[in-house]
């Protein structure tokens, strides 16, 4: 009998715990950071079985080829330096045309002449390919940063505008009163009722402007790498490439993925620390 009893508890503890296994991995596949690690480690194995498939290392290196190749040029190259130089660069004609943008719709909201001016110029830059522009920036502002800036700016501007006059357009009329009853104005309004009421259309035209953005930048070094022996992360995949080097191209494109994953997570989480923990959004 008390043998029994021993077996039935045994059977009871396993099956506990067999639950809260069950229990603890449902709550970690909940988390969406490893969900997305998952899926990277699905497409790193499907890279590794696809690159020993096809055995030809110059044209499709192993992920592991292309891992090693990253950790020896960051170590050894000038791969780290690249990547700061490129985010430098982004960062600088990232913030300057979310400026404009906001200085543009804010001065839209005000004047209804202005907002036919600002649709206007968005229906006919919108459509316009940055890189498309970096004969002209190079021509006009030579070889050198500044033309990148004026690329950025573009790339930026008129999709964040967009998203930004949809936001405000969108902004409740009561809260819009609620401001008017506070005596609040110009600068003060934007800033305290259209900004915060408008947020989750704001960022998602900053996760579209940046995307735009990374994309044109990349392009616009690959140009630049040709044409002044300089550049960022653009330059390093292009200066690779013409040496046959295609795991540290690789290795460039990945630092490109990598970055664009960080970038994503940090938007991410400024919506959970906002529109999600206020209920703006689901």
């Amino acid at each position: 009998m008390s043998e029994s009893l021993m077996s039935d508890g045994s059977l009871a503890g396993r099956a506990g715990a067999g639950l809260r296994l069950s229990a603890g991995l449902a709550a970690l596949w909940r988390v969406a950071l490893v969900r997305r690690a998952v899926v990277l480690a699905g497409l790193a194995v499907a890279w590794q079985v696809a690159a020993v498939w096809q055995n030809n290392p110059l044209l499709f290196p192993t992920f592991t080829d292309t891992i090693s190749a990253l950790v020896e040029a960051l170590a050894h190259e000038d791969l780290l330096p690249a990547s700061i130089a490129s985010v430098t660069v982004l960062a600088k004609g990232y913030v300057l045309a979310v400026a404009l943008a906001l200085v543009f719709v804010s001065l839209a909201i005000a004047v209804p002449f202005l907002k036919e001016v600002l649709l206007t110029l968005t229906a006919m830059f919108n459509p316009l390919p940055a890189i498309a522009l970096l004969p002209l920036a190079m021509l006009w502002l030579g070889l050198g940063e500044a033309s990148l800036l004026l690329v950025m700016v573009h790339a930026v501007l008129w999709p964040f505008a967009l998203a930004a006059l949809t936001g405000f357009e969108q902004v409740p009329e009561t809260q819009r009163l609620v401001g008017r009853n506070y005596g609040l104005k110009g600068p003060a309004y934007v800033a305290l009722i259209l900004i915060p009421a408008a947020l989750p259309s704001l960022l998602s035209g900053l996760k579209i402007a940046w995307a735009f953005a990374w994309r044109t930048l990349i392009a616009a070094e690959l140009v630049f790498g040709v044409s002044s022996r300089a550049g960022g992360l653009g330059w390093f995949v292009y200066r690779n490439r013409n040496e046959l080097l295609t795991d540290r191209v690789f290795a460039g494109l990945v630092t490109v993925i990598v970055i664009g994953l960080l970038v994503e997570i940090l938007f991410r989480l400024v919506e959970q620390r906002t529109v999600l923990r206020w209920g703006m959004q689901r």
